[in-house]
């Protein structure tokens, strides 16, 4: 199936790999039969590699409550992104809809859905955050002209979700991966281990992503390998992680990131790409 050049990210996620694409496209199996991402965020793998068959996972449950509406529900999603206004008033308004839990669990998907992705276009660096309750708590990002309506993408992505079988969960990656058949090929991009201390960002969910977890999805990597499963990981390039992946093939590579909310500090950082087979 030819692929739709339209097929791309509709919201921005810390870490995304649109960036690094160059640098992952090359790694990649010359043949994916069914894929697997347990880390989906924004989706730019998936929507590069689009696979005829994909099974899909973040533990953001109200981001894969975007996935779905996209592709169950696309035209009230649109006609509910047309409705928004770029004004901090209301902005502030859409952010603290969740400081009501009871209110916000009455909210419809499509209403979900239209919300993150609002907020994603018009909040400060579209940088998803949530405080320790789970709140989303980024500010008002004060930008002229938003694209909060991408409509051409929206209906794209719609469109490759509704001609593919892509699986969408949201659950712990540990159980996405045990549903991996044989033959699958998987991408994983957790969330990175700190290059420092002051580094961490793990605010897009409220309960993070510490060593504990880097060493439990090692082992799930490991159990992949054990299977015969082929896998790809990015990760920051920390001595944590190259000596907790020495077995494997680490490439480093240097990408550009842009979640500091100071600019100048904002440039290249170096990451590795680990996989657990050869040069295709």
């Amino acid at each position: 199936m030819a692929k739709d050049k339209l097929v791309a990210p509709v919201v921005k996620w810390v870490g995304g790999k649109r960036q690094l694409l160059g640098a992952i496209t090359p790694l990649l199996p010359r043949r994916i039969a069914a894929y697997c991402e347990p880390f989906l965020g924004g989706g730019a793998v998936l929507f590069s590699i689009q696979p005829a068959q994909a099974i899909v996972n973040d533990l953001n449950g109200d981001l894969i409550t975007v996935y779905q509406v996209i592709r169950d529900d696309v035209d009230a999603l649109v006609e509910s992104l047309k409705a928004h206004r770029n004004t901090p008033e209301y902005f502030y308004a859409i952010r603290d809809m969740d400081r009501d839990r009871a209110a916000y669990a009455d909210l419809s998907q499509v209403e979900r859905a239209s919300r993150l992705i609002y907020l994603n276009k018009t909040c400060f660096n579209g940088l998803f955050r949530v405080n320790s309750s789970g709140a989303f708590n980024s500010p008002f990002g004060r930008y002229k002209n938003p694209n909060i309506v991408n409509e051409q993408v929206l209906r794209a992505v719609s469109g490759y979700l509704n001609t593919s079988r892509v699986d969408l969960y949201s659950e712990d990656f540990s159980i996405t991966l045990a549903r991996v058949q044989p033959g699958s090929f998987v991408y994983l991009d957790p969330p990175y281990d700190p290059v420092s201390d002051t580094a961490s960002f793990t605010g897009y969910q409220k309960d993070g992503f510490d060593r504990t977890e880097q060493l439990r999805l090692k082992q799930c990597c490991d159990e992949l390998t054990r299977r015969g499963i082929q896998f790809l990981l990015s990760n920051s390039a920390t001595d944590f992680i190259k000596e907790l992946y020495r077995g494997y093939d680490i490439t480093v590579v240097r990408a550009k990131r842009a979640i500091n909310a100071d600019a100048a500090k904002r440039g290249a950082i170096e990451e590795v790409l680990i996989r657990n087979y050869g040069t295709q």
